[in-house]
C-alpha cells in the first residue's frame, strides 16, 4: 500500500494465532520485500492491519518474522539517519531515533524471542514498529522536509485518488 492509504495510519490488530493463513501472509511479505529491495516490511504495507513485520538478513541477523512485537527498550544516544519507506517511494526523511533497541516478538514457529541491536537492524525494528502503530516517516518530517517532499507527496495522493 502506498501513502495516503488509510490502512497505513491505523494501529494494527494483534495476531490471535500463528496459523497457515498467517504463515502464507508472511511468505508473501518476504517476496514483496525482496522484490522491492527493502530491509523490512510491515503487514499494513500490504493492506493487512495486523501486528506483523518481516526483516531481511542483515549482518548477524537472519531474515525473520516478528509477530505481535513489543519494544522492551529504545534508549541510548539519539542518532539521526536518513530513512526511506516502500510506502513512500522517492521520499526520504532524516529521523531521530534512539541508538539501542530491545524487541520481543513471536516467530513464525509460534515461539517468543527477544533480540537487541544498536545498529541498522534496531533502527529497522523501530521503523517497522511505527507502521504497526499507524506512524509513517511523514510523521517525523520537519517543516523543511515537508516542503521539500510536497510535490512527491501530492503525486502519491493524486495516484491514490485515481486508483480508488
Amino acid at each position: 500500500m502506498r501513502y495516503p492509504d488509510p490502512v497505513l495510519k491505523r494501529r494494527a490488530e494483534p495476531v490471535a494465532a500463528v496459523d497457515a493463513g498467517i504463515r502464507a501472509l508472511i511468505e508473501d511479505m518476504y517476496a514483496i520485500m525482496r522484490k522491492e529491495e527493502g530491509l523490512g516490511l510491515a503487514a499494513p504495507q500490504v493492506g493487512r492491519s495486523l501486528r506483523i513485520f518481516v526483516t531481511e538478513k542483515h549482518e548477524d541477523f537472519p531474515a525473520r518474522a516478528y509477530i505481535n512485537p513489543c519494544l522492551i527498550a529504545a534508549d541510548g544516544p539519539v542518532a539521526v539517519r536518513e530513512e526511506g519507506c516502500l510506502s513512500l517511494p522517492g521520499i526520504s526523511v532524516n529521523v531521530r531515533r534512539p541508538s539501542h533497541v530491545r524487541i520481543e516478538a513471536t516467530g513464525i514457529d509460534g515461539e517468543r524471542f527477544e533480540l537487541e541491536d544498536s545498529g541498522l537492524m534496531g533502527r529497522c525494528w523501530l521503523h517497522e514498529h511505527d507502521h504497526l502503530e499507524g506512524r509513517l516517516i511523514t510523521d517525523w518530517m520537519s517543516p523543511i522536509d515537508r516542503l521539500a517532499a510536497r510535490r512527491a507527496l501530492r503525486d502519491l495522493e493524486e495516484a491514490f485518488e485515481e486508483g480508488r
